[in-house]
């Protein structure tokens, strides 16, 4: 069993490192590190075409050998399926550590390079831990266990065509933690500002700022199940296609 592990975060964030650890406890398990050389946060699906891609050899914290590319997380998949690596049978992604819930999936690297893995004929995983937002430094212990729980259940049943899985986990410890729930995407509330300053030659440039964003506390979505101390584990499809409404369009005189 291969498992590339990567994540939008950039190679040195501790939450690879922790999603590593769990990887290389599941039986007959190798595991290879190809994530981004810096920071991808919210940078959707992307796929670099109009430049060449860089491949270093890194180190995590723990002497753990690397690769990393200044490519997107969608590149690092694509890097190793493509050939780069040997080849693939699981991809895992995270630990971000802030949840990735609702609308927030199309923003994130995390769950964007799992859909890589999808488009690429290989199961992908996306972790995401809810840490509270005025921590310094996060405990991943809980989570890693978490993804190796999750991880080794796809081993042994798979995942239909088509599917990724992407879980968030609350931040508490293992045991306090109630159990784990199969949920759909919530309803983010985002609270965007756009915040519009002015460099010393004059010149605007803008940041869109604001509060973290909240969601509506529904039981059976993945922000009700976090809130509620639940994993929560959301079965993802790249079929977007809105089924309901298509007899509607139908309908239009084209």
């Amino acid at each position: 069993m291969h498992i590339l592990v990567t994540n939008d975060d950039g190679v040195t964030a501790p939450g690879l490192l922790a999603l590593v650890k769990a990887m290389r406890q599941l039986d007959d398990a190798k595991v290879t590190v190809l994530a981004p050389n810096r920071n991808w946060s919210a940078s959707g699906h992307v796929k670099t075409l109009g430049r060449p891609l860089r491949v270093d050899n890194a180190q995590l914290k723990d002497g753990t050998p690397a690769l990393t590319t200044d490519g997107a997380p969608s590149d690092c998949v694509a890097l190793a399926l493509l050939g780069l690596t040997d080849p693939v049978d699981l991809v895992v992604t995270g630990i971000n550590p802030h949840a990735n819930i609702g609308d927030d999936v199309t923003y994130s690297g995390t769950v964007t390079s799992a859909m890589e893995a999808v488009i690429g004929g290989v199961p992908g995983l996306a972790f995401s831990l809810e840490t509270p937002l005025d921590l310094a430094e996060a405990d991943y212990s809980s989570a890693g266990e978490v993804a190796r729980r999750v991880a080794e259940k796809v081993i042994k049943n798979g995942l239909p065509k088509g599917v990724l899985l992407s879980t968030n986990i609350p931040y508490l410890p293992l045991d306090e933690i109630k159990g784990c729930r199969i949920t759909r995407q919530g309803e983010r509330i985002y609270q965007d500002e756009l915040v519009t300053r002015e460099d010393p030659f004059g010149r605007p440039y803008y940041w869109i700022g604001g509060k973290h964003p909240t969601g509506k506390m529904i039981a059976d979505t993945d922000f009700g199940a976090i809130n509620k101390g639940y994993v929560s584990v959301t079965p993802l499809q790249l079929d977007m296609t809105a089924r309901e409404a298509m007899q509607s369009f139908k309908d239009w005189e084209w």
